[in-house]
């Protein structure tokens, strides 16, 4: 079942109370911010049988718990999404910025980023503006001073 509008102070511990006046608790679970660990506002509580979960619906629902009217309906089982490992749309994963090859997992770019200027692959100019040439990559730095030379 799912549990809408809770306050962020309810506890798993008094959701299963709560609910367990229309049957066995098998579980319930506040999905908490990944960023600040707080609650979300919602739960989702799982019944020993279907008959409990429907009669959650008719004791609880806009029924107050800790000064708040919830909501109590049916969970919906939520669409794959796309974009994943695997999935349709390539590879790529979230959390990007729409940059990566074959990734359209990530973030769409906003219309205001622009990517920085192509320097070339020097990166690092002189006081005269022009680039400066590395002394090789740091893989053939780290073998020189590892003695591979």
């Amino acid at each position: 079942m799912f549990v809408g509008n809770l306050s962020f102070d309810v506890t798993r511990e008094e959701l299963i109370e709560a609910f367990s006046a229309a049957g066995k608790v098998l579980d319930a679970k506040l999905p908490t911010d990944r960023e600040t660990g707080r609650p979300r506002g919602f739960a989702f509580v799982e019944f020993e049988n279907d008959e409990s979960a429907e009669k959650s619906i008719e004791l609880l629902n806009g029924k107050t718990l800790r000064g708040r009217p919830i909501r109590v309906n049916e969970a919906d089982n939520r669409p794959p999404r796309p974009g994943g490992p695997g999935g349709p749309g390539g590879g790529g994963g979230g959390g990007g910025m729409g940059h990566r090859p074959g990734g359209g997992g990530g973030r769409p770019m906003s219309p205001s980023f622009s990517p920085p200027p192509f320097d070339g692959g020097f990166g690092i100019m002189d006081d005269r503006g022009r680039p400066m040439k590395s002394k090789g990559s740091r893989r053939n730095i780290r073998r020189r001073k590892r003695g591979f030379d």
